[in-house]
């Protein structure tokens, strides 16, 4: 059995960060490169809001006892292989997960072009909401 709640409130803590999200998105990337503040904001919220669906993912594989994962990558294969997430979401997430490693652990300078290019792609994190909270109602 999904705890509903639990995965309600954090879908409802990731639409939170991703309204901070678009407050503080600059413009252009010039904008972005200029307001160190703005860099490191943008770049927090987005690594936690990364971690928000990292952690949804998380309560659906426990709860509907899909087996132990051997990463993030696995996980969001489980759930995609049992039709809660679209292939293209997947693929979205695992995109996300590895964008979110080079925040964490620095592989290399996190290269400003790449951060704006992920705030550019604040969709990605509504149709994976839309995808969960469709499956949910089904539950």
């Amino acid at each position: 059995m999904i705890d509903k709640e639990r995965v309600l409130i954090k879908i409802d803590e990731m639409m939170g960060y991703l309204e901070e999200l678009r407050r503080i998105n600059p413009n252009s990337i010039k904008d972005y490169i200029n307001l160190i503040e703005k860099r490191r904001a943008c770049e927090r919220l987005l690594q936690i809001t990364i971690e928000c669906i990292i952690d949804i993912c998380t309560i659906i594989v426990k709860d509907l006892k899909l087996g132990i994962p051997e990463d993030e990558t696995g996980m969001f294969d489980k759930i995609r292989k049992k039709g809660i997430i679209s292939e293209k979401t997947k693929n979205n997430l695992d995109n996300m997960k590895g964008f979110r490693n080079i925040l964490v652990h620095k592989y290399g300078d996190v290269q400003d072009e790449l951060v704006f290019e992920n705030l550019n792609k604040l969709s990605d994190f509504i149709k994976f909401k839309d995808e969960i909270i469709r499956f949910l109602k089904k539950k």
